[in-house]
């Protein structure tokens, strides 16, 4: 059964630096693409960050690149995002997703993956 299960949301001031998890199983961790989306209240989910299967390549929305680093451990089944900088804008649930595509494939679809977690709330105060 494939799980994934976020961690590391919260509430932080503007400017500040959250780390968020992703513990993977249930699925051959090395094999697939992972992906952060998020949803703020009224939108969309869509995607915010991805990195292929190795690590090697990873890809990122205009509106937070610069500020989020997606970076991944195969050997630990584990995904991760860094997040500095933050703004109000940031504010939403965060998801963790899974994906045998490539990374450029997941990301250019922006909305849809395989797999996903529960998310985790990233609430920014001004």
């Amino acid at each position: 059964q494939v799980q994934l299960a976020e961690s590391g949301g919260g509430l932080v001031q503007a400017g500040g630096s959250l780390k968020l998890s992703c513990a993977a199983s249930g699925f051959i961790f090395n094999s697939y693409t992972m992906g952060w989306f998020r949803q703020a209240p009224g939108k969309e989910r869509a995607i915010v960050a991805a990195i292929n299967w190795s690590g090697g390549t990873t890809y990122y929305s205009d509106s937070v690149k610069g500020r989020f680093t997606i970076s991944r451990d195969n050997a630990g089944n584990m995904v991760y995002l860094q997040i500095n900088s933050l703004k109000v804008e940031d504010t939403a649930v965060y998801y963790c997703a899974a994906d045998p595509r490539s990374a450029r494939a997941l990301y250019s679809d922006g909305v849809s993956s395989e797999y996903w977690g529960r998310g985790t709330q990233v609430t920014v105060s001004a």
